[in-house]
């Protein structure tokens, strides 16, 4: 089969799996999934993909430059990438030929409907975690990870029964299982150092408004902070609920809140620290700052 080598910048479609499949030139085995080893079509041209399936990227080593959206990735060798419908990634095609190792394993969302593993989706939270985290796989796990992938390639070219969608399915939920105990052990080891990503965000925060960002930004936003930090915001979000039981966002506020109760003390009425603390109207401020400290500003001041 010919492989398709799309042009410069061009972003390949990829509203089903067989797209990507007959993009690296590996067989077409069903409708609905796609399983590619890497090592049987290399050396293959890169693509910038536009997804409109479930997507797990299982290899060796991935090429560089690739990206998430607008942003760089780096991923770990023996790791895995997860993708979901809606992403963009990546890289686009400079013409060099890869050689690459390991598997690629597309769904799409059309055989999920129905099923219980539709609605588990939404738990393995390492589809969101493509902008900078890989799953990084001990030795053990690579094997086992990727003799499930060669028994689930073995059911669909063998299996052409009624039954095969039950037996992909619980295939796909035991490889997904397997991903999501690397992501919880790499959210615990990083929550490890919990303290010191705390620490970073309070004086981020700290340096945002010394900067005047606020006045060109507005409040600080967790996708702001995240990124700064060179997290995503899912990931972010967690290490941050691990470490002090709330969302980063109730952080941020309590933080804003914090200096808004200094500026009043200093002198400055709820128009003037509303401006300064980069909140578009004096009314926004006041409700969050009832909403923290159950008191509105002239009632603290009052207290």
């Amino acid at each position: 089969m010919q492989k398709i080598i799309p042009t410069m910048k061009h972003i390949l479609k990829v509203d089903n799996p067989n797209v990507y499949a007959r993009h690296v030139g590996a067989p077409e085995l069903h409708p609905l999934l796609s399983i590619i080893s890497y090592d049987e079509v290399s050396p293959i041209h890169n693509s910038l993909n536009s997804y409109g399936v479930y997507g797990l990227f299982i290899q060796h080593q991935f090429p560089k430059n690739l990206s998430y959206g607008t942003k760089p990735v780096e991923a770990s060798d023996n790791s895995i990438i997860a993708v979901a419908p809606g992403q963009l990634g990546g890289g686009e095609d400079d013409g060099t030929l890869l050689n690459i190792s390991g598997w690629a394993i597309m769904w799409s969302p059309e055989l999920l409907h129905g099923s219980d593993l539709e609605t588990k989706m939404r738990d393995y939270q390492f589809f969101s975690y493509f902008a900078t985290e890989s799953l990084q796989m001990t030795p053990t796990e690579w094997q086992f990870i990727n003799q499930l992938v060669k028994q689930m390639r073995q059911e669909v070219v063998a299996d052409g029964s009624a039954s095969l969608r039950a037996v992909l399915l619980g295939y796909i939920r035991l490889v997904l299982e397997y991903c999501n105990r690397i992501y919880l052990r790499q959210l615990s080891e990083a929550d490890k150092d919990s303290n010191d990503v705390l620490k970073r965000f309070h004086a981020m925060l700290e340096q945002y408004y010394l900067d005047g960002k606020q006045h060109q930004h507005g409040l600080p936003t967790v996708a702001y902070c995240a990124s700064e930090m060179a997290y995503s915001a899912h990931y972010f979000g967690d290490m941050i609920r691990r470490e002090t039981g709330g969302t980063a966002i109730n952080y941020i506020h309590a933080f804003i809140i914090n200096q808004g109760k200094s500026l009043l003390m200093n002198g400055h009425n709820v128009g003037e620290t509303s401006h300064l603390l980069g909140f578009e109207y004096p009314h926004h401020f006041t409700r969050l700052f009832k909403k923290i400290t159950g008191l509105t500003p002239s009632e603290y001041l009052g207290r």
